[in-house]
């Protein structure tokens, strides 16, 4: 039975493997900007939010220039490394294999538009999609404005909408925003942290999700 018409994916640590790359370039930068010592572990805890809204709930009411040598820092340790992502294994056949069968699929990532046209082109999955959001366009996770635009753009209601992904913004995103909500504890985020966020499926593996998907859609 089909229960969805629209699929929408956060991206790092969901499809890409890009967590461990994320998290350095994000303690490097602190460090390249005087800024205090950050741990993996904190780091990775906000993969999932924006860039600016990352900076503030990690290090505070920093002054701005501060702020943006942080910013200018990660920029350059992400994009030096970028090229390297790779995507989980068996995530591009499970996402091909979506399509053919017709169900609408989109994209909503706390990553910049320049950083997802990227990864788009890079990975060769951008013709699957029918729309992407950033958080360049949209209010920052869990904020439910980009799946808002996302069901208006493609004319689907939040029953019939699927989120998935690694973090406890996708689940609050997916719930702020009505749709059903499923975790993946494969990526940034443990399966103990995201049942704290009431996810409405649990999967640990690509291919459990995968053969999930397609019984779905």
């Amino acid at each position: 039975m089909k229960q969805f018409d629209l699929v929408v994916w956060d991206w790092d640590g969901t499809i890409a493997d890009s967590t461990g790359m994320i998290t350095q370039a994000l303690i490097k930068a602190a460090d390249e900007a005087g800024l205090p010592v950050l741990s993996e572990a904190r780091a990775r805890s906000i993969i999932g939010l924006g860039l600016r809204e990352s900076i503030e709930v990690l290090f505070g009411n920093i002054p701005a220039e501060q702020v943006q040598a942080l910013i200018t820092h990660y920029n350059r340790n992400y994009y030096a490394a970028e090229e390297t992502i790779l995507l989980f294994s068996g995530i591009s056949d499970t996402i091909a294999s979506i399509a053919r069968k017709g169900c609408k699929q989109a994209v909503a990532t706390g990553k910049g538009r320049r950083g997802l046209n990227a990864a788009l082109q890079l990975s060769g999955l951008g013709k699957y999609f029918s729309a992407t959001k950033t958080v360049d366009e949209c209010f920052s996770k869990p904020h439910p404005q980009m799946l808002d635009e996302l069901m208006d753009e493609l004319v689907v209601m939040p029953e019939r909408t699927l989120m998935i992904g690694d973090s406890q913004y996708d689940m609050q995103m997916g719930k702020n925003a009505g749709v059903i909500t499923a975790a993946v504890s494969y990526g940034s985020q443990t399966a103990t942290h995201l049942q704290q966020y009431s996810p409405d499926h649990m999967f640990h593996d690509v291919a459990t999700l995968s053969a999930w998907l397609l019984a779905a859609t």
